[in-house]
């Protein structure tokens, strides 16, 4: 590998690594406002809907938004059943069922 590689990985690593270890040295002593800690909490939402739509609207990297897609209508099903029953392996086990049975039909 060449020095500019190399000093990617070496940047990369020190910008992760003092991310992670700011929480452990300052401990304590870190304050959030009230504004920032609300907003944390939408970025489990924000990252897994950035994971999962691109891959229910473009399988293979076509787009389909047709009703044959089964990513689109297992994800859709998904968000359904989470919605209405708050139940999150439910919500799995059902969409994960709807996927492997338009699978094995189409």
């Amino acid at each position: 590998m060449n020095g500019f590689l190399w000093s990617a990985i070496l940047g990369m690593f020190v910008a992760t690594y003092s991310v992670r270890a700011s929480f452990i040295v300052f401990g304590k002593k870190l304050r959030f406002p009230p504004a920032v800690i609300q907003a944390l909490g939408y970025v489990p939402v924000a990252v897994l809907t950035a994971i999962v739509v691109p891959e229910a609207l473009q399988p293979g990297g076509q787009l389909d938004v047709s009703a044959t897609n089964p990513y689109l209508i297992g994800t859709l099903v998904a968000g359904l059943v989470a919605w209405k029953t708050r139940n999150v392996l439910i919500a799995v086990l059902i969409s994960f069922a709807v996927f492997g049975l338009m699978r094995w039909l189409l």
